[in-house]
């Protein structure tokens, strides 16, 4: 007697399911469903990988439908379940800013209202930090409200003022060399209150403003970008482990800036990247209607 079939039987009995219809289920051929599962999945894994492996089911539906994959949210979710993925979640923020009470705040022109009409009319910056096994490492930002494009940065073994000047160096170097009615926002580090940081400001025509208040709030918009930087690369899916040296963070920094202008999807712009948002401003001449901001 054939053990195998005896116990397939008796499953069925106990289960109060005919053998015929075991079989039949065995025999027959996949559904038109499940092959479009097994043809979706790997393209949507594909897409997973290519962007840190941090897009939850919203920005992996619309990259997906952004390369011609014809799928659904729920859909997209389904088979992110079955392939066992899902997007980076972020943790709280680890407060960095060290205010100077001997020196003297420039005003707020900001109140919160991190919204601008054109580029090059409100950037926001901050620092965050990150530990690594030679030491914490210091990051800086300069973020364009209009577009969230990373403008400028810097990621040095120190968080004096000279790391937060070669950022504005470095927007300087891809914005231009002077801006009207440009004002660069954050926080009262002792870093944003100092004389050279003001003097470098003013050298690309821009006028520095700090949150009066004093809590995460008053630059919002910053913290944001740091709060996805440190769970999107830091400590996102593709890293194993605590970063080496900060050089290893800084050329990894490089490579997820990069990303984040020209391929991160964000929603506030409709789920488009920053250069293809601002390319779009630039290709529509006078266009003074888009306002955008923090959501």
């Amino acid at each position: 007697m054939d053990g195998r079939r005896l116990g397939v039987e008796l499953i069925c009995r106990l289960l109060q399911v005919a053998p015929s219809s075991y079989y039949a289920a065995k025999t027959r051929a996949p559904s038109a469903r499940a092959l479009r599962d097994e043809e979706l999945i790997p393209q949507l894994v594909e897409i997973w990988e290519a962007n840190y492996r941090v897009y939850g089911v919203r920005k992996l539906w619309k990259a997906a439908r952004r390369g011609g994959i014809m799928i659904g949210r729920d859909q997209t979710a389904r088979l992110m379940r079955v392939a066992g993925i899902e997007g980076a979640r972020r943790s709280k923020r680890v407060k960095t800013t060290r205010p100077d009470p001997a020196s003297s705040r420039h005003p707020d022109l900001v109140k919160r209202e991190f919204t601008a009409t054109a580029p090059n009319r409100l950037w926001v910056t901050d620092l965050t930090f990150v530990p690594t096994w030679a030491g914490v490492a210091y990051v800086c930002f300069i973020i364009d409200a209009f577009s969230r494009m990373i403008v400028g940065w810097r990621v040095a073994s120190h968080m004096r003022t000279e790391m937060v000047l070669d950022a504005i160096e470095m927007a300087r170097w891809s914005r231009g060399a002077h801006h009207e009615d440009l004002r660069c926002h954050s926080d009262a580090g002792c870093q944003f209150t100092s004389i050279r940081y003001g003097e470098r400001l003013a050298e690309i025509g821009a006028t520095p403003s700090i949150g009066t208040v004093g809590d995460s709030y008053d630059n919002a918009l910053a913290e944001t970008v740091n709060g996805y930087y440190k769970a999107e690369l830091v400590r996102g899916p593709t890293r194993s482990g605590p970063w080496k040296t900060v050089e290893d963070l800084e050329l990894a920094t490089l490579g997820w800036v990069h990303w984040h202008n020209t391929q991160r999807l964000h929603g506030y712009l409709g789920d488009v990247p920053p250069a293809e948002f601002e390319n779009a401003f630039y290709a529509v001449p006078n266009d003074s209607n888009l306002l955008i901001g923090i959501k």
